[in-house]
């Protein structure tokens, strides 16, 4: 069985090696970068199924590394290798710009090395390719396929979903009509062992309408539903 290969991405040397012996020991393998330049020139040629990004890095700090990778245009980068973001900070603004510009999930330092290797793990269960079993969802205008993870409007595929993105798509979709709270969403797209706060759904919420909808202030599929949740329709 092929072992899930994580890019740890920080600067100081001790993260890096506790972060690896976790890592190693559950049966990944690891690559590490110690700043930004040598994080990008690395994902040119190698394509982790997993980035553990440092926020504060020498040259390219981790937000601009995240921009590069979710960008519509970039063709020279995968642009969606999930990405866990590590954060000194512990004020809310600065986990929602990360979850903004395109993190998957966050931990704040210091952490324990077990909870960062859960992370890993659930994120990596969330985004591995569904099984053949799984079929896609065809609506009048908007295909969605869990075996490729791709989405079609109209005949057109949007920018690429990041894997939280497309997780929170499959999941409106599979229930359409249906409306979720953000907390009923937390626990369903990214389980019941996430530890974030309800706006982490917002904020993806908000960057999945970008994408999708022709126009994300009158969202057509993932609608809101005022005082409760969200919902999927066409």
């Amino acid at each position: 069985m092929k072992q899930p290969l994580i890019l740890i991405v920080d600067d100081e040397p001790t993260v890096r090696e506790v972060v690896r012996k976790y890592l190693e020991r559950d049966g990944y393998k690891v690559a590490e970068a110690a700043d930004g330049p040598a994080a990008l020139s690395y994902l040119q040629n190698h394509q982790p199924e997993l980035i553990v990004l440092d926020v504060m890095l020498p040259g390219i700090d981790g937000m601009a590394i995240t921009r590069k990778l979710r960008d519509p245009g970039n063709t020279s980068l995968s642009a969606n290798i999930p990405i866990i973001m590590l954060t000194a900070k512990r004020e809310e603004m600065q986990r929602i710009h990360g979850l903004e510009v395109g993190a998957d999930d966050y931990v704040t330092k210091p952490f324990s090395p077990q909870e960062l290797t859960a992370r890993v793990k659930a994120v990596l269960r969330r985004t591995t390719p569904m099984s053949e079993v799984e079929k896609p969802l065809q609506f009048t205008d908007i295909q969605i396929d869990p075996r490729t993870r791709s989405v079609v409007i109209k005949g057109v595929q949007p920018p690429e979903l990041t894997a939280k993105e497309f997780d929170l798509l499959w999941f409106l979709a599979r229930h359409p009509a249906q409306v979720f709270t953000r907390t009923q969403l937390l626990d369903q797209v990214w389980g019941l062992d996430y530890y974030g706060e309800d706006s982490t759904v917002t904020v993806h919420i908000r960057r999945l309408r970008e994408k999708i909808e022709p126009d994300p202030s009158d969202p057509t599929y993932v609608k809101t539903v005022w005082g409760v949740g969200y919902k999927f329709d066409e």
